[in-house]
């Protein structure tokens, strides 16, 4: 089992950052591809951004791409998305989630745990 809780969400203007964290509990982070998406209000949710759990290569969705960083401290059991030049649309409840083994990074049926979300709002 992996416990996941998200932070670092917040009211941000457009064109400001922010850094959004994922701690998890539970033994062997490090085997975990780790993902980040999110849902605006009457929408699916969406991929933005996965850390491959061997290599650490990364996966980003075409619409943030060069402006959030993902990353991951497998000492400390955490996930990071860094979100640069936000814009309005980045507006959402942000998830993070954790699935083992290969699948399919951007499909979010294929991740096995997911924390509670947190906000995300961008003002104009």
């Amino acid at each position: 089992q992996v416990h996941l809780v998200e932070s670092g969400g917040g009211l941000v203007q457009a064109g400001g950052s922010l850094r959004l964290s994922c701690k998890a509990s539970g033994r062997s982070f490090g085997t975990y591809t780790m993902g980040w998406f999110r849902q605006a209000p009457g929408k699916e949710r969406k991929f933005v951004a996965a850390i491959i759990w061997d290599r650490g290569n990364t996966v980003y969705a075409a619409s943030v791409k060069g402006r959030f960083t993902i990353s991951r401290d497998n000492a400390e059991n955490s996930v990071y998305l860094r979100m640069d030049s936000l814009k309005v649309e980045d507006t959402a409840v942000y998830y993070c989630g954790a699935v083992r083994g290969p699948s399919s990074v951007v499909r979010m049926e294929e991740y096995n745990y997911w924390g509670q979300g947190t906000q995300v709002t961008v003002s104009s």
